[in-house]
């Protein structure tokens, strides 16, 4: 059995680059790149993180599905995701990756300034990926928190903050 190793290398870089366009994406409000690096069809699981940070989010199905559900939500914050010992197994057109993933979340345009509240994440994703064409795209990424520093009811306030601040006001 003979390895190509130019593209095991190849794939290996575009594996990560699809984890590295994710986060872009969300670290940007950036929906063409977060959309680059899923399938149609690709399945998004917070919930195992969720149960252990005490946040409800349920288990998203769909690329425009889960650009409605992550952008709203985490685009407008704060935000930086950092991606570290990435593990990736290639097998033909499909590929696993597991990776921690840290985030840090502020509120908007309040930044690391002293007093902020904050919330840091440090999560480890469990992905399977598939090959579309040049580039690899998610299929199911699934969430687990390993731990957390700050209050991640962050997330949840701002979409409270959200609907409130959304609501028509009365008329004079």
């Amino acid at each position: 059995m003979t390895t190509d190793l130019a593209q095991l290398a190849s794939d290996r870089y575009e594996i990560a680059d699809a984890l590295h366009r994710y986060a872009f994406g969300l670290d940007h409000g950036d929906a063409d790149s977060l959309a680059s690096a899923l399938t149609d069809d690709c399945i998004f699981d917070f919930t195992p993180a969720g149960k252990k940070l005490q946040l409800e989010f349920p288990k998203v199905t769909g690329r425009q599905s889960i650009l409605g559900a992550l952008l709203p939500l985490i685009g407008p914050l704060d935000t930086s995701h950092t991606a570290s010992n990435l593990q990736i197994e290639i097998s033909d057109d499909s590929a696993t990756l597991s990776a921690y993933v840290m985030s840090q979340h502020f509120m908007p345009r309040e930044g690391p300034r002293r007093g902020t509240e904050s919330a840091l994440l440090m999560n480890r994703y469990d992905c399977d990926l598939v090959r579309d064409g040049e580039k690899w795209r998610f299929k199911r990424i699934t969430i687990d928190n390993a731990w957390c520093e700050g209050d991640p009811e962050i997330l949840n306030a701002l979409a409270t903050y959200r609907v409130l601040t959304s609501k028509p006001k009365p008329p004079k």
